[in-house]
C-alpha cells in the first residue's frame, strides 16, 4: 500500500508534490482552480434563482391586474386569467366583488396600493401565494384596489433542486476541464518525451533532432543542441590541450633522465658540472612549463582577479628591470605621463613578462616598449627587430603550444604557452592583443586595455 500525502503544513509536503510528474501538477491545478470558480459561480447562480422566480410570477400578476384595471375603470367585471385569481377590493382591503375576505394584513394592503408586489404565507401556511395590485377609479368615482394572487406552489423545491443542479454542474465542469487539461498537456509535453528518449540514446558528438516548430520546444532542442556543441568543443579543447602538454612534459622530463644518467656514469667532474647546469636549465624550463599549465588551468575554471587601476608606465619600467636582457637595448618609451588601465597587476606583470620574454628570445639588437593611451584604451606596444613572424602564422600564435615553422620557432626554445597566456589574460578583461610588423623588421605585439579615467583624473589633480 502506498503512503497517503503528507498532511497540509507537513515540510514533506513541497517535496512530495514536486515529485509528481509536470502533467499531474498541471492537472491538479487547473482542476481545482475551474472547480472553485465553477463553484463560486454556481452558489451566487443559486441566490438569483428565487429573486428571477418571483420576478416571472410578479411580470404576470402585473399584466393581469392591468387588465382587470382597465375592466373596473370601464364599469365591467374583470376576468380570471388562468393560473391566477383577480379581486376587486376597497382600499382598506375589504371586497367589494362579493367574495371571501382576502388573507391580506394591512401592511400588505398598504405595499400593493403603492405598486408593491408582497409574499403572503409560506411560513405557517403550506402553500405561499405572490400578490399584485393597483388602485383605481371606478365609474361612480370610488377608489378601488384592483389585486391578483398566484400560488407559489413548489417554488421552494425549484430553488433547491436548482442550486443542486448548479453545484452538480460545476463540479462535472470541473472534472471535464480536469479531463481536457489531462489530454491536452499530454499532447504537448508528448515531444519532451521523445526528446528525453532521444538525449538518451544520443551518442557522442550527435545532436538532438529539431522539430523544426517556432515554439518553447523547438526552442529547448536548439538550446540544447548548442550547449552540446560548447561541450564538444570545450571537450576537444581538454583533449587537444591534454595531449599538448603531454608532449610539451615528455621533452624536458626525458632530457632531465638522459642528462641526470650522464652525470651519473661520469668520471670527470667538470663533465658532471656541466650536465647539472643543463639539468638545472631543463628544470627551470619545466618549472616554467608547469606555471604556466597551472595558471591557464585557473583561467579555465573561471579564477579571475580583482580588477582594479595599474599604471601601465611604471609596470613597463618594472618588466623592463625584471628583464635583465644582456647585450640587448630595451628601452620604454612612454608617450604619456600615465596611463591607467582596468586590470590586476599580476595580470600586467604576467602580459609584459611574457611578451619582453619572446621579443628577448628573437631580437638581434634592441627592444621598444610603447605606452600610449586614448580616450577610451591604454595600450602597451613591444617591438623588436628580429625575424618577425610571417602572416599565415599571426594567426595563430595565440594558440596553446603553437610554434611557428620559421626562424623565430627554431630558435626560441620556449614553451609554446606565453603568448596563450597573454592573449587570455587580456580577453578576459575585454581587451585585444594583436601581432604585426614592426618598423624595425621584427615583430610587433600591441595590447590593448580599457582605460580607467577615474584614476587619471585623481592623478592629475594631485600632482596639480
Amino acid at each position: 500500500m502506498t503512503s497517503p500525502p503528507p498532511r497540509t503544513g507537513d515540510p514533506r509536503r513541497r517535496r512530495w508534490w514536486r515529485g509528481r510528474s509536470l502533467r499531474l501538477r498541471i492537472t491538479v491545478v487547473a482542476t481545482v482552480v475551474a472547480a472553485a470558480v465553477l463553484l463560486v459561480l454556481a452558489l451566487f447562480a443559486g441566490r438569483f434563482v428565487g429573486p428571477w422566480l418571483r420576478a416571472g410570477v410578479d411580470a404576470d400578476l402585473r399584466t393581469a391586474v392591468a387588465t382587470a384595471a382597465r375592466a373596473v375603470e370601464s364599469g365591467t367585471t374583470p376576468s380570471t386569467s388562468d393560473g391566477l385569481r383577480v379581486r376587486v377590493l376597497d382600499t382598506a382591503g375589504d371586497p367589494v366583488d362579493g367574495g371571501a375576505p382576502p388573507t391580506l394584513g394591512d401592511e400588505h394592503v398598504g405595499d400593493l396600493k403603492a405598486g408593491l408586489a408582497v409574499t403572503v404565507g409560506g411560513r405557517d401556511s403550506a402553500v405561499p401565494t405572490r400578490w399584485a395590485g393597483s388602485v383605481v377609479t371606478a365609474p361612480d368615482g370610488a377608489q378601488r384596489l384592483v389585486v391578483a394572487e398566484a400560488p407559489l406552489a413548489g417554488a421552494a423545491a425549484v430553488i433547491a433542486d436548482g442550486g443542486r443542479l448548479l453545484v452538480g454542474l460545476a463540479v462535472a465542469g470541473a472534472v471535464l476541464v480536469g479531463a481536457a487539461t489531462w489530454v491536452v498537456t499530454g499532447a504537448a509535453l508528448r515531444p519532451v518525451g521523445r526528446m528525453r528518449r532521444s538525449v538518451r540514446a544520443l551518442p557522442s558528438g550527435g545532436r538532438l533532432p529539431e522539430p523544426g516548430s517556432a515554439d518553447e520546444i523547438g526552442a529547448l532542442a536548439a538550446e540544447f543542441n548548442g550547449l552540446l556543441a560548447r561541450y564538444d568543443e570545450v571537450g576537444e579543447r581538454l583533449r587537444r590541450f591534454t595531449g599538448d602538454a603531454a608532449h610539451e612534459l615528455r621533452s624536458p622530463v626525458a632530457s632531465i633522465r638522459v642528462q641526470a644518467e650522464v652525470g651519473v656514469a661520469a668520471s670527470d667532474g667538470d663533465l658532471a658540472q656541466e650536465t647539472l647546469a643543463d639539468v638545472l636549465v631543463e628544470t627551470e624550463r619545466l618549472s616554467t612549463l608547469l606555471d604556466g599549465l597551472l595558471t591557464l588551468a585557473r583561467a579555465d575554471a573561471g579564477e579571475v582577479p580583482v580588477a582594479e587601476p595599474v599604471e601601465l608606465v611604471t609596470e613597463a619600467r618594472a618588466a623592463v628591470e625584471r628583464l635583465g636582457a644582456d647585450g640587448l637595448d630595451v628601452r620604454v618609451s612612454a608617450l604619456v605621463p600615465s596611463a591607467w588601465a582596468l586590470a590586476a597587476p599580476s595580470e600586467v606583470e604576467l602580459v609584459l613578462d611574457n611578451l619582453l620574454r619572446n621579443a628577448c628570445r628573437h631580437a638581434a639588437s634592441g627592444i621598444v616598449v610603447s605606452v600610449l593611451a586614448t580616450r577610451a584604451w591604454v595600450r602597451v606596444v613591444v617591438d623588436d627587430d628580429g625575424p618577425g613572424i610571417d602572416p599565415e602564422h599571426r594567426g595563430h600564435v595565440f594558440d596553446r603550444f603553437y610554434r611557428a615553422s620559421d626562424d623565430r620557432a627554431r630558435s626560441s626554445g620556449g614553451t609554446g604557452l606565453g603568448l596563450a597566456l597573454v592573449a587570455e589574460a587580456v580577453r578576459r578583461r575585454g581587451g585585444r592583443v594583436v601581432v604585426g610588423e614592426s618598423p624595425d623588421g621584427g615583430a610587433r605585439f600591441e595590447v590593448s586595455w580599457r582605460r580607467h579615467t577615474t584614476a587619471d583624473r585623481e592623478e592629475r589633480t594631485w600632482t596639480g
